[in-house]
């Protein structure tokens, strides 16, 4: 079986769904990203679960349910700094190893890399060098990626 077809049997929308409220549950309670998605959706904090549990099933081919610029809303959220998106990366792989297996766990963790990818494109103006962000969600210091 190719690897794209063998990978999508690994996830559900009820798993995915799972892991998308894990993790934004910690982002709630955690110091750097919470009064960050807090000040955005202080009031909406279920129809924005929905949509994640609908990107994600999108991006792992669970479903085509998401639609939507990610780019674009993420690029207007003032005062993002390196370390938000090193926090970020670092609580996302830290749930989807609690919940999914570890092949599942390092394909929703390679899809979270690309999408930071982007994300620190928009946000500080260059790209980091591949396999930048791996390393630097595993090692102290906030600038590594930034500079």
């Amino acid at each position: 079986m190719p690897a794209a077809a063998s990978s999508c049997l690994s996830f559900d929308r009820e798993r995915i769904a799972q892991l998308v409220h894990r993790f934004y549950d910690a982002i709630r309670a955690d110091a750097e990203l919470g009064p960050v998605f807090e000040a955005e959706l202080h009031d909406r904090w279920a129809p924005h679960l929905e949509r994640m549990v609908d990107f994600w099933c999108t991006a792992t081919k669970v479903s085509r349910s998401f639609r939507g610029n990610v780019y674009g809303k993420h690029m207007t959220l003032p005062r993002i700094a390196p370390r938000h998106l090193k926090r970020w990366l670092q609580l996302w792989k830290v749930h989807t190893q609690a919940v999914f297996a570890p092949a599942p766990a390092a394909e929703l963790q390679d899809i979270a890399t690309g999408v930071a990818r982007v994300m620190h494109l928009g946000w500080f103006g260059r790209l980091p060098p591949p396999g930048a962000l791996q390393h630097w969600i595993e090692t102290e210091g906030a600038d590594a990626c930034a500079a």
